[in-house]
């Protein structure tokens, strides 16, 4: 076990907060494997015995071949030569179904733990904000999430497992050569330090490579994501040799530092291999001069030649899996790191509770708030009291801080300062859950996921029926074209619902926030990509959905607005005018401006 802890816990834990540290950190990455092994002690300590037993029961074997050289070969005994074969065969049955038994469980923990991983680290993505994805590609992420836990798997499941039995292997072996003879052992071990010199200072740099090479493959991942997912704009602007120019150099790249890992792994094995075989055959020199002079007999020569080739080899397997394992060691890093990335919206110690029946008033108190990535403020000490019920239309230009406010209401971002009380109860002080559960949302670029219409609508609402799920599409005006899918309601909609329209896109996430039956709306010109016989239809849906619901609308359009209880304009993230359309056309130039230029209709209504 000393191996492991020497192989993957080379350096200390350093504290991780930031997604890309520097490429020299490095992590424990032993007690972090040890930590998703420990539900499964049983299975852990069943492996590692079928291991002992099998490494005991080959080393068993050299005694085998003492006694058929001596008591068989030289004394010409045929009967005690086929006992010994008996023997032989007996071990030999042993070592197999201990073999057997070790390579199952290992296989077997290496796919629960990789499994474990997954999910942790899935889990752990789920709980992170906006804000991390809005800095990290999604195809490194992905890479990360996918290739370097498949690698960390095949180590886990079978290079650890390899490794350990070689170290055990390798002491059962120096042990049993010693009883053999103490002088040549003495000789074997005099070269051992010679051949962990390479595995100590090469190894570092496989490592080092390692890391390297799965950071730049993650970069693939990531522009071949971004690149397929935009196929159609790839396509329609004729980029796609000038894309393959990119891809050409990142894979250059990768083969770049790979050319060089495997150079270094190479160097390594190679030597490895040459100072075992090197110290064997010196051995081996020395031990047929003591058989002339008959200070060993053949047998134990044998014997002794049996052990040492069977630790040369085991030397040489360790040296082929250091390397691997030090690739998995860069792989579980870069997953350690998603993992140990801070939840920058962290959930309250004791949170309160929302009152049972929400009324949804909604209370903006001095809010204050800059994108991480960004020192200015996007919302600059907003107060704004918006009452149960109302509709309320959100107008500006484009970066005034619209949809910034949505996203602090279901606070995907946490404010500078400020506050955000929902019937009278400061948000920051409920879990994220409760929130969000208060919201539905209907983004301006409708999400469709990769399943049916059935599973699409009642995304918000799990235990919905059929009919109620029918009910909401008719409301969203979108019973009609779901009819006429092949499939109806049942019809796969495509990878982002590429098999639909961008109006029927709407619909569907309009029907998708009609079945949640949520008491606040957030509509960010939820008709926008509607044409004018479909918006009407929907318009009705929605007028039916907001009784009694507080509604807030980003609004483009002028028969969005005019409905509206109030209209609030908004310009570089404050507010700055407050009132109906007739009030503002009179009182505020802005939003004159803005009616001219962006509503694009007649400014006299």
């Amino acid at each position: 076990m000393c191996l492991w802890v020497f192989i993957l816990n080379s350096t200390s834990a350093s504290d991780i907060t930031n997604i890309k540290p520097e490429p020299a950190t490095q992590y424990a990455v032993f007690p972090w494997i040890m930590g998703f092994l420990k539900p499964h002690k049983l299975k852990v300590v069943a492996a590692i015995t079928f291991l002992f037993i099998g490494s005991f029961a080959w080393l068993s074997l050299g005694q085998g071949v003492k006694m058929m050289v001596d008591e068989g070969f030289v004394a010409d005994n045929a009967e005690r030569l086929n006992e010994i074969v008996l023997f032989i065969l007996g071990i030999t049955a042993i070592s197999g179904t201990a073999v057997f038994c070790r390579f199952y469980l290992m296989t077997w923990l290496g796919e629960r733990v990789i499994a474990d991983i997954r999910l942790k680290v899935y889990n752990h993505l789920l709980n992170l904000s906006p804000a991390f994805f809005a800095e990290q590609r999604t195809g490194e992420v992905i890479s990360r999430f996918t290739a370097d836990s498949t690698l960390l798997q095949s180590v886990v499941g079978s290079s650890l497992s390899m490794a350990f039995r070689s170290s055990v292997t390798v002491t059962g072996a120096l042990v049993m050569m010693a009883i053999t003879s103490l002088k040549l052992t003495g000789l074997v071990l005099l070269a051992v330090p010679l051949v962990f010199v390479p595995v100590i200072l090469l190894g570092k740099k496989v490592r080092e490579y390692s890391r390297k090479s799965q950071d730049k493959v993650g970069d693939l991942g990531a522009n071949i994501d971004e690149t397929l997912h935009e196929i159609h704009t790839v396509q329609a602007y004729g980029h796609e040799q000038q894309d393959r120019n990119v891809f050409n150099q990142q894979v250059e790249a990768v083969m770049s530092v790979a050319q060089t890992r495997i150079l270094y792994r190479s160097i390594l094995i190679s030597s490895v291999m040459f100072l075992s075989i090197a110290a064997i055959a010196v051995v081996l020199w020395v031990g047929a001069q003591d058989v002339m002079l008959q200070n060993i007999t053949a047998g134990e020569l044998s014997a002794f030649m049996f052990y040492a080739v069977m630790a040369a080899g085991s030397v040489a397997t360790i040296s082929e899996v250091f390397s691997e394992i030090q690739r998995a060691s860069g792989a579980a890093e870069r997953l350690i790191e998603l993992v140990n990335t801070p939840i920058d919206i962290p959930e309250v110690k004791a949170p309160k509770s929302l009152p049972a029946a929400i009324n949804g008033s909604l209370s903006l108190e001095s809010l204050r708030f800059a994108y991480p990535s960004s020192n200015e403020d996007v919302i600059k000490g907003i107060n704004l009291e918006i009452k149960a019920g109302e509709r309320v239309a959100l107008v500006g230009e484009s970066g005034a801080g619209k949809s910034t406010l949505f996203e602090l209401l279901l606070r995907f971002y946490q404010p500078k300062s400020g506050k955000v009380l929902l019937d009278g109860v400061d948000v920051a002080e409920v879990t994220l859950q409760q929130l969000r559960e208060q919201y539905a949302l209907v983004p301006q670029e409708s999400v469709i996921f990769a399943t049916n219409v059935f599973e699409n609508v009642r995304y918000g609402r799990a235990d919905a029926t059929k009919e109620e799920v029918i009910n909401a599409c008719i409301t969203a005006k979108a019973h009609e074209f779901i009819q006429e899918l092949s499939d109806g309601y049942d019809t796969y909609l495509g990878e982002r619902g590429v098999k639909l329209s961008g109006g029927q896109k709407q619909r569907i996430a309009i029907a998708r926030a009609i079945l949640a039956d949520r008491p606040i709306l957030l509509l960010d010109e939820a008709t926008s990509a509607l044409d004018a016989v479909s918006e009407v239809k929907v318009k009705q849906g929605l007028d039916n959905l907001m009784q009694g619901r507080t509604t807030l609308i980003i609004a483009h359009r002028l028969a969005t607005v005019i409905n509206a209880d109030r209209i609030i304009v908004l310009e570089k993230g404050q507010v700055v005018a407050i009132g109906s359309h007739q009030e503002l056309m009179q009182s505020s130039e802005t939003y004159k401006e803005f009616a001219s230029l962006q509503l694009l209709t007649d400014t006299s209504i």
